[in-house]
């Protein structure tokens, strides 16, 4: 069966991962999404602090290839223990 997201890719995606500001959120994600997509450009990268500067919250564009490269990014992310959420 033809998946039928096939025909959006490639595309520009936002990914979002939030987590602690002194677990180095930064440097993980930027590392491990990376891996999957290559370099991360600095203005597709967005950084927000929380209002107590206890969380971060990050936003990577990335340029998906295809929902399988997608799925393993997520899987990635999730299991990395400065990572509290991937959206």
């Amino acid at each position: 069966m033809k998946d039928p997201l096939a025909e959006v890719f490639p595309c520009d995606f936002p990914i979002k991962v939030l987590g602690r500001r002194d677990a180095g959120l930064e440097r993980a994600v930027t590392g491990i999404i990376e891996r999957h997509t290559g370099p991360v450009e600095r203005h597709r990268l967005s950084v927000r602090s929380s209002t107590d500067g206890n969380y971060v919250a990050l936003t990577v564009t990335v340029t998906a290839r295809s929902r399988a490269q997608l799925d393993e990014l997520y899987r990635e992310l999730t299991a990395c223990e400065a990572v509290l959420m991937a959206l």
